[in-house]
């Protein structure tokens, strides 16, 4: 038989080696912390049901489409047993940037995770050249890769996996590193040694609590999404509530307030992956310039990006109550005035709540 034909055999893994190898690969591909975690999430399972029986989920139906799958690895994914979970950091400035941004009711503010590249496919890829790393290693195993594309409970199992713990604001949070970093996983049927999870250190603090615009944090770990301006102008399809519109503020795509007061953050580094770096000015332009994009327009300055997926007609709708809440100028008039024939009627009507807001209608 030639020799090509014969099956490679691989020695049985000390499995503890091979974690620690994982993990030293992890960092050799960019990614700033993995760790390894049990499958038990009958915790989570019960602080997720019991998050979508008060509704806090709002118009987000695919969190209880898929049953207990995404408390159950196993369920999702059959014969897993382990989750390889990696942390990616993602800021892309100082905090300081950020304030001044907040501050200035001309400048757009978009969350900081969304001004440069879309992050699903890097760190899908990233995560994929791991697991073929592991099975260079150990042979063809069982696993799956996921960047916040399946139903998956990434923040429970990378609190397991010892990456840090769910801060009141309900975003995980490292000592060392705060809270802007997007999380990946591997679920794999090889049965690893786990990490343990670190304590909480919040303490006493509620600086998140207090300083959330819409009040969106109802009491400590506890999140009402309906409320938050995340969902409010990226997964809400329809009308931006009015009772929320003057707390938006600026803030047209995201909202990043209870990780810029988390004393955590102050230990944030910068990233260091240019895909995450802004692009098309996106952390310096204006309301106006952005309000004045056509949809083709859209579309190719967002191109790659995470925004993209609400579309111009959500985009101009943020940006109409961002401009209600600015100083009432002739050019802020202007651009409202500009769009108030628009086709779309989501558009119009936020467009004419912006410009009574400047007491022109």
């Amino acid at each position: 038989m030639p020799s090509h034909l014969h099956p490679v055999s691989f020695p049985p893994p000390d499995y503890a080696a091979l974690a620690d190898q994982i993990k030293a690969w992890g960092r050799e591909l960019g990614f700033q912390q993995v760790g390894i975690a049990d499958i038990d999430l009958a915790a989570a399972e019960r602080r997720l049901a019991e998050w979508l029986k008060a509704g806090f989920h709002g118009e987000m139906a695919y969190m209880e489409r898929h049953g207990r799958k995404r408390s159950r690895p196993a369920e999702l994914v059959p014969g897993t047993l382990r989750v390889i979970s990696a942390r990616l950091d993602y800021l892309p400035e100082d905090r300081s940037a950020m304030r001044e941004r907040l501050d200035d009711p001309a400048a757009a503010f978009v969350s900081r995770y969304a001004l440069g590249r879309d992050y699903h496919k890097l760190l899908r890829k990233r995560l994929q050249r791991l697991a073929e790393r592991i099975q260079e290693k150990v042979g063809p195993r069982g696993h799956r890769v996921f960047t916040d594309s399946a139903p998956v409970l990434e923040k429970a199992l990378a609190e397991k996996a010892g990456l840090g713990w769910i801060g009141k604001h309900t975003n995980l949070i490292d000592r060392h590193a705060g809270s802007f970093f997007f999380l990946g996983e591997i679920y794999t049927d090889l049965p690893l040694p786990v990490d343990a999870p670190v304590r909480d250190h919040c303490g006493s603090c509620t600086a998140c609590l207090d300083v959330c615009p819409t009040r969106a944090i109802v009491a400590p770990y506890r999140l009402d999404a309906r409320r938050c301006i995340s969902y409010l102008t990226i997964e809400l399809h329809g009308p931006i509530p009015e009772e929320f519109r003057a707390a938006l503020g600026n803030r047209v795509y995201g909202c990043d307030d209870c990780q810029l007061v988390c004393p955590w953050n102050r230990y944030a580094r910068l990233t260091e992956e240019t895909d995450f770096l802004p692009r098309h000015g996106l952390n310096s332009a204006t309301l106006i310039e952005l309000f004045a994009w056509d949809e083709a327009a859209f579309l190719r300055n967002t191109e790659g990006s995470a925004i993209r997926r609400i579309g111009h007609e959500r985009w101009l709708r943020n940006i109409a109550v961002a401009l209600g809440n600015a100083r009432t100028e002739p050019k802020v008039v202007a651009a409202l005035r500009a769009r108030l024939e628009h086709p779309s009627e989501l558009v119009r009507e936020h467009v004419a709540w912006a410009l009574a807001r400047h007491e022109l209608v």
